[in-house]
């Protein structure tokens, strides 16, 4: 009874639902079999390989259901950036959001599909009868190709990196010690390229090309940082990545291309309905793309003083900085949605624009007012 017990404790712990013991998935869109690997032929490597492939395939479902996806940059790089440096963190949200813009455009005209619906759109899962699963993070709405969370991270990352290498060569003349900071990055990037193959998500060129893509847009947009004292600059921005997007969408409609075919396919193919995640949808990355952008705008409008920028390198320790501004977007992101759909842009456009805020002026101010407070007699 124990060994049973285990096992089943094991199994939804993985978060996994099998499919139909004979391996032929329905051909229905409500039924298809819950799925895990590449449209390939073979066994299951966790159902009947050695344990090694086991602890394996379980790392990497782990990488995966910890990756927060796109809106990584602000959820976890933004506070983190702003405990390093003011400007490292600005150019992380703004790298960041260029990025997904951008992603979000490529994904539209690039017509990339996703592995989870492909092995059935294709008939490969009923000609290969291959035992394959489906997880909670598979389920991605829009298309596929180039991957989102690889190359919206290859960007975001890329002034971290680069500002950490800096501070290395400051200490040590050592070339290796010097390239550390790139090495994580590039390990950090296989781990979420493997991560996203694994759960059915991304084919691996995807995953390739959008890492790519990520890495050359950070060195380049890195070169050429605005000013981020323009409050009027990152208002148009805002305005200007919107309705780019809405024109670009027109335009693609009235020329009899269909850019939400993806919807579909993932509404047909995915194995629960509960999957199918709305911040998944190219609108909603729009949206936290322009609300990002008003956030900066927002930021801009209502710097430090120069003077409590002072007071704040000289009182303020990195770590806690950091600590205190993940808690407080943590907080801010985990406030009830609305499940009407306008007003559930609303919440999600206001939050995104209230990042930049909070993270880079009123955290920094309650830091200060608190310090004050404490050497008050």
């Amino acid at each position: 009874m124990g060994s049973v017990g285990g096992r089943g404790r094991r199994e939804r712990r993985e978060g996994v639902l099998r499919g139909p013991r004979d391996g032929a998935p329905p051909s229905g869109a409500s039924a298809p079999a819950q799925c895990h690997g590449r449209p390939a032929r073979g066994r299951d490597p966790r159902r009947r390989g050695p344990a090694g492939w086991a602890a394996l395939a379980g790392a990497v479902l782990a990488a995966a259901d910890l990756a927060p996806g796109p809106q990584l940059h602000l959820h976890r790089v933004l506070p983190l950036a702003r405990g390093l440096d003011e400007h490292v963190s600005l150019m992380v949200l703004w790298i960041a959001l260029v990025a997904e813009w951008l992603n979000v455009v490529l994904k539209w005209f690039l017509f990339g599909e996703r592995p989870y619906w492909w092995i059935y759109e294709s008939g490969m899962a009923e000609r290969e009868q291959l035992p394959l699963r489906q997880f909670p993070v598979t389920c991605e709405t829009g298309p596929g190709s180039p991957s989102g969370h690889c190359m919206i991270l290859g960007a975001a990352l890329w002034p971290i990196v680069t500002a950490l290498s800096k501070a290395v060569s400051r200490y040590s003349r050592s070339r290796l010690l010097r390239l550390v900071p790139f090495l994580l990055y590039l390990l950090l990037l296989a781990a979420m390229g493997l991560s996203r193959i694994f759960v059915l998500a991304h084919f691996p060129h995807q995953v390739i090309s959008g890492s790519l893509a990520g890495m050359a847009l950070g060195w380049g947009l890195q070169r050429w940082p605005p000013n981020f004292l323009k409050v009027r600059f990152f208002l148009l921005t805002a305005l200007g990545l919107l309705l780019s997007a809405l024109a670009l969408h027109g335009l693609a409609t009235a020329a009899g291309l269909d850019l939400d075919w993806s919807l579909r396919r993932a509404s047909a193919r995915c194995s629960e309905p509960a999957w199918l995640r709305p911040e998944t949808r190219p609108w909603a990355s729009l949206c936290r793309v322009s609300s990002s952008a008003l956030g900066l705008a927002l930021a801009a409008r209502h710097p430090l003083s120069r003077r409590a920028a002072e007071e704040l390198l000289l009182l303020e320790p990195t770590l806690g900085s950091a600590t205190l501004g993940l808690l407080a977007l943590d907080m801010l992101h985990k406030l009830p949605r609305s499940g009407d759909s306008a007003l559930w842009y609303l919440n999600v456009g206001a939050r995104y624009a209230l990042g930049p805020v909070l993270v880079g002026t009123l955290m920094p101010q309650l830091i200060l007012t608190l310090r004050r407070l404490r050497a008050t007699p």
